[in-house]
């Protein structure tokens, strides 16, 4: 079996004349942690949501766990959970009650002590009985990751998962997703603008830009390509380029 949990071929997505991505190819390592980056538009979420299969692909292949996700999507996605800072769960729902609907959509044993321990873990155990409709956008972006580590899963698909976050709650934040691949060995996807985020969790970063990787390699290896002292750097420098050179 290959150690690559994800692995993306070739592919293309078209919105009629519009291209979001185009001609990508990435991997993903069992147990590694990948940013992808890029400006608004740049065909990160558009590949996020092609791996979760919402979004069927113009052309190319997607493999997760050794699986054709075209042909054989549900086993591969019964191991992966997702979450944003834009995914809005059922306002009408309770705290608790979101993540029991997701505990047994997973299938996940334990159910009450796993969501206590989420709660108490994201600090959000005094709002278990309020209606997720009533939270803050900061209390529904912390619900996400307790929804998106309910059922333990071996892919963790991340959009801007800190983008609602004060710095004390996305510093926390960064540290329970550390700690939790840590102790699992889980496959981390993350996307994100906040280049903490970036330098802190991830091993290696793919940039894109126009649908395309245009740079990719751990941090130090960027800064030296870009001959730039932060990521930040790098970002407004690629940013503000319409005519980078593939990579």
């Amino acid at each position: 079996m290959s150690t690559n949990v994800v692995e993306v071929r070739n592919l293309r997505k078209e919105f009629g004349s519009a291209v979001a991505v185009d001609d990508l190819s990435f991997e993903v390592k069992q147990g590694e942690i990948l940013g992808l980056l890029g400006v608004n538009g740049a065909g990160k979420t558009t590949t996020i949501f092609m791996l979760l299969g919402l979004i069927t692909p113009t052309r190319g292949t997607i493999k997760v766990f050794d699986s054709d996700m075209h042909k054989n999507r549900f086993p591969a996605l019964q191991r992966m959970n997702f979450a944003s800072a834009y995914q809005f769960l059922p306002y009408h729902l309770k705290v608790w009650e979101n993540l029991f609907v997701f505990s047994e959509i997973y299938g996940v044993k334990n159910s009450k002590k796993k969501i206590d321990d989420l709660l108490e873990l994201f600090e959000l155990t005094r709002l278990r009985n309020t209606k997720t409709g009533m939270l803050s956008s900061g209390e529904q972006t912390r619900l996400n990751l307790c929804k998106a580590l309910i059922s333990d899963p071996d892919l963790l698909l991340l959009d801007e998962p800190t983008a609602s976050l004060d710095p004390d709650m996305a510093d926390k934040a960064r540290k329970i997703l550390l700690q939790r691949q840590k102790e699992s060995g889980m496959t981390i996807l993350n996307t994100s603008h906040n280049m903490i985020d970036v330098t802190e969790l991830c091993d290696r970063i793919l940039f894109m830009q126009h649908g395309k990787v245009i740079a990719s390699g751990g941090a130090a290896d960027i800064l030296k390509q870009y001959k730039s002292e932060s990521l930040e750097e790098v970002f407004i420098t690629i940013a503000r380029s319409s005519t980078m050179e593939v990579v």
